[in-house]
């Protein structure tokens, strides 16, 4: 499918209603599994693509090109819809026209800014500020001024609330709102009360809730979140945590035993050709073979 048309479906899914349940991907082997697995929607996680691509923590260290590069490599591995984390927007907002320029192109469906100062940090760490509410205005106005395919989606993520309190982050999601964000997304709400309060306060706004395996936010089940009114249920990283452990697993047999095989804690073989569409590149060098 053609980006335009991925987003387009995008919009058109979150106008139906009902919460879409959406897992990150750091890298397009672990897209191709969401797309497998039948989700609707990939997240590409700015903390995931630091810890995996640098091998550092989400402290502000992976740049746009490198944002940029991945959500290629995912749009080309699969036709899911791509909500990109573009973190601060990296500057001003003519920085944040030129972000949202680049990974449109790149192939984005939905592109997430978020209020923090920089160098930013985990929603989820503490030691984090918030820009003034001026500034913050301005990275949105000139995302949603950026955009050349009007269903490309803007994110609009405050994590104001913990540093100023639930009902400033609540008011600058408002502003946000205001400025023209098609979703907003109040990081890190810290009771099942502040989680319900955020749908019900910025209604006829679709709203996102992120969370976190051993983070800030209590978890809740799909079910009941769609109940209270979310529109996107993120589980940013639970791939890459699931990976390590199952890193972690395989590697410490590996070590104990000195050797591991289809019986250990691994996919087999033939799964992970599956997975990395070897059967399609066979048939096509069959296709493409030279004849004499």
């Amino acid at each position: 499918m053609l980006n335009h048309e991925i987003n387009q479906a995008f919009r058109a899914r979150l106008d139906k209603g009902g919460a879409v349940l959406m897992p990150g991907a750091a890298n397009a082997l672990a897209a191709r599994i969401i797309a497998d697995l039948g989700f609707e929607a990939i997240y590409l996680s700015g903390a995931g693509l630091t810890n995996t691509y640098l091998g550092m923590p989400d402290l502000g260290f992976v740049s746009l090109p490198e944002i940029a590069q991945h959500t290629s490599t995912i749009r080309d591995a699969t036709d899911l819809p791509i909500v990109v984390d573009a973190d601060t927007g990296f500057g001003n907002a003519l920085n944040v026209r030129h972000t949202i320029r680049t990974l449109e192109r790149a192939g984005a469906s939905a592109i997430q800014l978020e209020d923090q100062v920089n160098p930013k940090r985990c929603g989820h760490f503490a030691g984090k500020d918030v820009v003034d509410l001026g500034e913050a205005r301005s990275r949105i106005k000139a995302a949603v001024d950026a955009r050349q395919d009007p269903n490309l989606l803007i994110i609009a993520r405050t994590d104001a609330r913990a540093t100023q309190g639930f009902a400033a982050a609540i008011e600058r999601a408002q502003a946000f709102i205001e400025d023209g964000a098609d979703i907003t997304f109040v990081e890190a709400p810290e009771s099942i009360e502040e989680i319900r309060s955020i749908p019900a306060q910025l209604k006829n706004t679709p709203q996102l809730v992120n969370l976190v395996v051993g983070g800030r936010t209590p978890i809740l089940g799909l079910e009941e979140l769609d109940r209270m009114g979310f529109s996107l249920v993120l589980y940013a990283n639970v791939a890459l945590q699931g990976a390590i452990y199952g890193m972690q697993a395989a590697l410490g047999q590996l070590k104990s035993n000195g050797s591991l095989d289809e019986t250990g804690p691994v996919a087999s073989f033939k799964e992970r050709q599956r997975l990395v569409n070897k059967p399609l590149f066979d048939e096509l060098e069959k296709r493409y073979a030279t004849r004499d």
